[in-house]
Order: structure tokens, then sequence, then C-alpha cells
């Protein structure tokens, strides 16, 4: 099937103007300024955008794909996620995870649910692991769960919380060095994802392990940064040596218009930009609120409709919509090791489409060349949605 999408503003995530896109298949073939003689053939659909705004497909980098949570027992665990719900928001690929609960949560369930997902039309790396350290992994090590099982691109720790293992710095150069050889054998990212928490060590134990081995900063990808301030300053820290850190989105309405505060303050501080900088929603992990004695007071779970509300809350604020996008598309596409499959609007990448409005609303989503909403209508739902 082939699609013209044409009269759009386009932004690759760069702003180049009002072009056509012709997409054959599931790839971008053609941008130009006109591209004509493909209406009325057969097996062409011609989309009119009329002015609208087309971007790169959402990347979140830190999904619960089969749910979080469990830290208030069992009927506190969050239900897995369902297809339609990132296709609402924009979101056409993402990395599932696990959280706290790697016991009732498996390795086998994760990567099976990134493969049903990939069927149903977006597209699921996942981490290996959870929380916990020594790493719990489906084939024995960490190294070979990221070669052998397709989707695996990394692994997932947990650091400087009070749920974590507290792995220190020898601890993450041995995770950073599997998933570094893993990545470099399978043609992967060899990423690990270590969630933050707002502990005593903040980044030291990364910091230690940078300054104590030859392990590039770009295998590490700390998140939920924007949790205090001293963490934030470790993360604008960490990016002026060359690194990269996650911002997760608020869960409700006055979090995310608060974390969109600190996150442009974050991206105005010296050295810091959205080349280093990734956004995710945690969507489908739990977010407890623990008082001072470690007791959970609070819990609810988090949306991915928060990513898409940040972004107009940031161009709000005054910033280019082109250097906003960068964090969901082009930014995370080069840590997960797809720059010019992912993340961008060119010849030959995939062709995840995001369509706004003038209001920068959500208006249309083409997942793979695929039709997923139109008009804001949900076209492709999950098999048993």
């Amino acid at each position: 099937m082939i699609k013209l999408l044409k009269n759009a503003q386009v932004y690759a995530p760069a702003f180049l103007g009002k072009k056509d896109v012709l997409v054959v298949g599931d790839k971008i073939c053609r941008i130009e300024d006109n591209i004509a003689g493909y209406e009325g053939l057969p097996d062409v659909e011609v989309f009119d955008l009329a002015g609208k705004k087309l971007l790169p497909g959402y990347i979140d980098m830190h999904v619960h794909i089969c749910g979080g949570g469990g830290e208030q027992g069992f009927s506190s665990s969050v239900p897995a996620s369902c297809l339609s719900i990132f296709f609402q928001n924009g979101i056409t690929t993402c990395i599932g995870l696990l959280g706290t609960d790697g016991i009732t949560r498996s390795i086998e369930a994760l990567v099976a649910k990134a493969r049903a997902l990939t069927e149903e039309g977006m597209t699921v790396y996942t981490l290996t692991s959870s929380y916990m350290y020594p790493p719990k992994t489906l084939l024995g090590s960490v190294e070979k769960d990221i070669v052998m099982l397709t989707p695996m691109i990394g692994v997932k720790v947990a650091v400087s919380d009070h749920r974590s293992s507290n792995p220190d710095g020898d601890d993450l150069i041995a995770l950073g060095v599997e998933a570094r050889r893993a990545g470099m054998i399978s043609g992967t990212a060899g990423l690990v994802t270590m969630h933050m928490g707002s502990g005593k060590g903040r980044l030291n134990p990364l910091f230690d392990a940078l300054e104590n081995s030859d392990l590039p900063p770009k295998h590490f990808l700390p998140t939920h940064m924007l949790r205090c301030p001293e963490l934030i300053e470790d993360g604008a820290r960490l990016v002026r040596m060359g690194g990269y850190m996650d911002c997760t989105a608020g869960s409700d309405e006055k979090e995310v218009v608060n974390s969109a505060k600190l996150l442009y303050d974050l991206l105005h501080m010296d050295g810091v930009t959205t080349d280093h900088v990734t956004m995710s929603s945690d969507a489908f992990g739990s977010q407890p609120k623990f008082d001072s004695c470690g007791e959970c007071i609070g819990y609810t779970y988090a949306s991915p409709k928060y990513l898409h509300r940040t972004v107009k809350l940031l161009v709000e604020m005054g910033m280019p919509l082109e250097e906003v996008i960068k964090m969901l598309t082009s930014t995370p596409a080069k840590m997960i090791a797809k720059e010019g499959i992912k993340g961008c609007i060119a010849p030959g990448a995939d062709a995840d489409l995001l369509v706004l409005d003038e209001n920068l609303d959500i208006n249309s989503l083409f997942a793979k060349g695929r039709t997923a909403m139109l008009n804001g209508k949900i076209l492709m739902k999950g098999r048993f949605e």
C-alpha cells in the first residue's frame, strides 16, 4: 500500500517547511515540495493534511507494558497496557520493562507482551531484569538475554532507592560491560537503564563507575531524574560529561505542570540540550507516595497521556516545537541505536508519523505505514480491545 501525505508542515524533527511525504509499505520513500502523479492510482491513499504539522511518532523510553506496582499488596498491581492507549497519545515505539515486582512479573511475560504489541502494529523493545542486583535474567546472564532474545536491547536496575539493592560503582561497571559487549555482538543499544530514587547516593555510583572504567557514558540512562534538585544537578553534570538523562512526565495534571517547569529550567542550564535529554511516561507503572519512614501513604499509576501534555506545556513556555520533540524522537532513537530508522522523517525511515492540528492536539497517527488514528478516531486496536 502506498500513502501520499500532502501539504504537511514537516518537523523531521528539524523544521523542513511545507512538504509532501510518500510512504511505500512501512517505509518513508520520498520527501519533496510537491509529489504528483499518484492521485487516482489503485492502491494509493492520498491524505491532504492542509498545513497540519507532521512529526515522527513518539518513542517512549520507559513503559511498564505488563503493568507495574504491587507496593501495597497483590491488589495494587497495575493492569497491563493495550495498543490503542499508545496510539491515542502519539506513541509508536516504546521500551518495555519491569519495576519493583520482578517476581510475579517475569521476563518471559515481558518478552511475550512486547512481541504481542509489535504484532498488533507498534514497535516494542525490552530490558532484562528489574530493580534487583544481581540481575534476574531469563537465559542466565544479561549478556545472553540481550544477544539471544529478539526484542532485548539492555538491562534495568534500581539505584539510590529504598527498594533497590543499592548497587555501587563496581556493580554498575559489571552491568555496563555486559550490556556493552552484548550490544556489540547483537547490534543493539546495550543500554543500562537506571531507575533513580531520591536516596542519598543519587548518581554517585554512576560517577564512580565512569571514573573507574573505560565505559562510554552513553550506555547508562538514569531515569526519573526530576525527583529532587540534587538529582537534577547530578543529571546536568552527567550531560556535560557527554552522558544522557531521562525525565519522567507527571502522573496527574498538577504534577505534569510542575514537571514541565522543572524540565524547562533543566534545559536552560549551561551545557544541557535536548540532544542528551529524553522524556518518558513511566506508563502503567505505579506512583506510590512514601513518607519519611518509608511508609506508602498514596498510590496511583502513570498514564502515557502526559507525554504529549508536557510537549504542549513546554511549547507554551516558549520552547520551539522542533527542540521539544527531540526528547521523544531523535534523541531516544540515538539511545536505542535506531538513528535514521526511528525518531525521524527521512527516506528509508520507518513510517511512524504523527499529525498535530493547529492547537498542537493529536489528530492522526501512522504506525509503520498503517493508519492507526485518523482525524481523532482510533482505527487500530489490540485483538481483545
